[in-house]
Formats: C-alpha cells, structure tokens, sequence
C-alpha cells in the first residue's frame, strides 16, 4: 500500500471514528470539507515513512499520529483562509471553509479538527502511554508556543518579524514533528530525524512565497499575490526569486542528504525530491523567467 492512500484511509476511519453520531452536520460537513479536499497529506506520509524506517511495530498508533498532524495542519487552513488573516475566497481550488459555510462554522470547524487531532490519538494509545505521552508533547509543540504553527501565524500579526523565525514557526515546526512522530510512535528517540522536518518544512515555505509569485490562482488552487497584498514576510521578497529559488534547492538537497542511515532511506529521499519537483516544478519556473525576462533585473530576453 503507498502512503498517501494509507494517510487517506487512516484519515477516513479516525473522522468516521471521532465524530460520532449526532453533532450539528453542518459542523460535520464543514470540518469534512476541510479535511477531505484533495491535500498532498506530505506530513501523514513522512509520519508514516520514518515509521517504516524504525520498525512501525505499532502501525496504529503510526496512523493515529499522522492522522492528528493532518488534522491541525487542515485546522490552520480554514482559520488562515477567514477574513481576519488571509481572506482567500478558495483553497485546493474550491471554496474556502467560511466561503462555503459561513464564517462561524468556519471557526468552529477549525476549533474542532484542533480537538479532534487530540482525540485521535488519545483513543488510539491507549495501549502505548509512554509513546502516547510524548506523542502528544510532540504535537504541541509543533502546533503551540513559543515556536509552533499558532505562534508563526501570529508573527504575520506583528509590526515586523525575522523571516527565518516567522518560516520555522509557520510551517516548519510541523514538518518537525511530522517526522519525530514517525519515530515516537515506534518508541524511537526522535532526534536523528529532526532535521529532515526543519529542512522540508523551510523548504515548504520558501516554496510557498515562489509559488505566491509565479504560479497563478487556477493552477494554485487558491489566491496569488497575497504575501505582497499583506506585507508578510516572503523569500522571494528577502532574496529575490532567483534567490529563493535556489535557496529553496539548497534545501531540498539538505533535507535528502539528512536522511539517517537505514533500511528506507532511499524511499525516504525519492519522497523528499518527489515533494519538491511538485513544490516549485522547474517548468513553471523557466516558463516564468521566459515570460518576465524584460521586468526582471539582470534578464534580457533572448530574439526569437
């Protein structure tokens, strides 16, 4: 089975599993809306993967994980996408969650998933306290303070902030403990794969400011232009596009070269520059260059 279609069924069954019978189904859809809408799921898969690589003996435990870090991560979307942040009338190219459903289920069903992840795993973990126990420690720091997603969100609410900080927060730190959770949820030391989170998640972000700037909104699946519309700190911004861009390969590169020796590192760095090809394809990129080479410094256009 691959990962994406095991992070997809281990979604389904836990969503199934923790709403339950009779919550507001509008609620319900709307948090389904959220969940189930076409996401690459790269953080469920990388759990997963670190996993397999350190034994997975508790593969149910593995998909409660990824499940949950799934579960946040489509959280802080439906409230990132709500008019008092980004505003963005789509996402993974249909209507956003309060474009859909109004804006209090909108924050609802963000508050919601943020439990749900929770009680995800509680109900899976009952078996393993220990690994539950720092499972759950791990997730709230990818999520909480000081360095979590919240906080990352909130620096875009602050007079100025230092971009490296602002990107590990905002997307880093749950890429880290997508791949920690991999580990822990096989009684691992989480260390070794820490940084393969912190360089794919800076990368993720690094990717994002690209894409803000030449990809366009059909192919993107959600607004462009919006880190120049509110001023929020971007690489391409910092460095200039041909600057991120390769910042952004510097990474990748940093990311597959982290991998620790075992027995699926190789699946593991094929995933890591699968990502990225999707992330910032190099034809989006030439195409973007070629089509701007007259209203970007340095660029002449080359006779036809």
């Amino acid at each position: 089975m691959s990962l994406l279609l095991r992070a997809e069924q281990a979604l389904s069954h836990h969503f199934d599993q923790a709403v339950g019978i009779g919550a507001p189904p509008r609620l319900v859809a709307a948090m389904r809306h959220a969940v189930f809408s076409g996401g690459a799921r790269i953080r469920p898969q990388l759990c997963m993967a670190v996993a397999a690589a350190c034994g997975d003996d508790a593969p149910e435990l593995t998909n409660a994980a990824a499940v949950s870090l799934e579960l946040m991560h489509c959280a802080s979307l439906v409230h990132d996408d709500m008019p008092a942040f980004d505003n963005a009338d789509t996402r993974r190219g249909r209507p956003s969650v309060h474009k859909a459903f109004s804006e209090p289920l909108a924050l609802l069903a963000g508050d919601g998933l943020i439990v749900m992840a929770y009680r995800v795993m509680l109900q899976a973990g009952a078996k393993h306290s220990e690994r539950l126990l720092a499972l759950m420690d791990n997730l709230t720091q990818g999520v909480g303070l000081p360095h979590g997603i919240v906080a990352g969100q909130a620096w875009e609410c602050e007079t100025s902030a230092n971009l490296g900080q602002y990107q590990r927060a905002k997307t880093g730190a749950l890429f880290i403990s997508a791949t920690c959770a991999g580990a822990l949820s096989c009684g691992h030391g989480p260390e070794p794969w820490a940084s393969l989170g912190a360089y794919l998640g800076e990368a993720y972000q690094v990717a994002d400011d690209i894409r803000d700037v030449i990809a366009d909104a059909a192919s993107l699946g959600k607004p462009v232009g919006q880190d120049a519309l509110h001023a929020r700190p971007s690489s391409a911004q910092a460095l200039g596009l041909e600057g991120a861009i390769a910042h952004f390969d510097h990474l990748v590169e940093q990311a597959a070269s982290s991998v620790p020796a075992c027995s699926h590192r190789d699946m593991l760095r094929q995933l890591v520059q699968h990502e990225a090809e999707r992330l910032v394809p190099k034809a989006l990129c030439e195409g973007y260059f070629k089509a701007h080479a007259n209203s970007i410094p340095g660029r002449v256009s080359t006779p036809h």
